[in-house]
């Protein structure tokens, strides 16, 4: 069974298309990295899939239920965070978990454990008396995660959860959605960082609200057609301009930080010895740049 299963899901706000047609299949237990620019069409499936917002055409279920007529339902069944971490800054860190424990309808020796579970979690036993705006980043965000978890929902819905915390704390709090997933709850997270996408078992990318590309992160790399070749450029802008103008059929070449990057077909690799490169593994960003530029072209075509 699957967690999250979408078929065409299509949301329309006027004559403006904010979701087009997106399928998904999130088996349970999943961490599904759901990645795409401001204005992609992230936010607004996630307010679909959490039962906020109703699919104009299209369907979906969550754990079996309809997203269009089971939205109450479906609330009760999942957790949901994001980067601005809906905290009460004048309560204390207990205070905060007991108010989300009452919200969510626990009561007695079940709200108790639950509440020193979350605090167990989050590493604030010590400071659970604590106000929450005298907290660092890292422990507000593992505390908004507590209060979002603290019912123990099935399905966790994590909307750029990492944005302004320090590595360490990122780290951390992997560690933490790493364990959820092994516990069996199914994680979907979006985010900027690439490097915490390649951590995911599944990834989407969305762009101009279509889903193209969903697949793991190794397969989405060894996806890419021909060989991804680096340049090494003291000047990426004028390297860049040159080898575009150089006889030589690329998939498609981009400037790349202090380097230049070119997807090369097998037949011309002959044809590029005159210039230094290597040849070497794509990153999940040389991923969204081919499929984005992949989207435009069947657009104009």
């Amino acid at each position: 069974m699957y967690a999250v299963e979408t078929f065409n899901l299509t949301r329309t706000f006027g004559s403006f298309t904010a979701v087009d047609k997106v399928t998904l299949k999130i088996p349970q237990g999943q961490i599904y990295g759901f990645l795409g620019p401001n204005g992609s069409g992230k936010s607004t499936t996630i307010r679909m899939l959490c039962g906020i917002l109703s699919p104009t055409s299209g369907s979906g279920r969550l754990l079996g239920r309809d997203l269009a007529t089971q939205g109450e339902e479906i609330k009760s069944l999942i957790g949901y965070m994001s980067q601005k971490f809906s905290l009460y800054d004048d309560l204390t860190v207990t205070e905060n978990l007991e108010f989300y424990a009452g919200m969510y309808g626990l009561s007695g020796a079940e709200r108790r454990e639950r509440i020193e579970a979350m605090l167990e979690m989050a590493d604030l036993k010590d400071r659970r008396r604590e106000m929450t705006a005298n907290l660092s980043g890292g422990f507000k965000q593992r505390l908004a995660l507590g209060c979002s978890i603290i019912h123990n929902p099935p399905v966790l819905f994590l909307d750029e959860p990492t944005g302004g915390v320090d590595p360490k704390s990122r780290r951390r709090f992997w560690d933490i959605i790493y364990r959820l997933a092994r516990g069996g709850t199914t994680v979907m997270v979006t985010t900027h960082f690439m490097d915490e996408a390649e951590h995911c078992d599944k990834i989407g990318f969305i762009f101009e609200g279509r889903l193209i590309a969903d697949d793991s992160p190794l397969r989405l790399k060894q996806g890419l057609p021909g060989y991804l070749c680096e340049f090494p450029a003291a000047d990426p802008m004028a390297v860049f301009a040159e080898l575009k103008a150089a006889k030589i059929a690329w998939i498609d070449i981009y400037p790349y930080g202090t380097t230049v990057h070119a997807l090369v077909p097998p037949g011309e690799l002959g044809n590029i010895g005159s210039y230094a490169y290597t040849i070497i593994t794509p990153s999940l960003e040389d991923v969204f740049v081919y499929y984005v530029k992949s989207h435009r072209k069947e657009l104009n075509a």
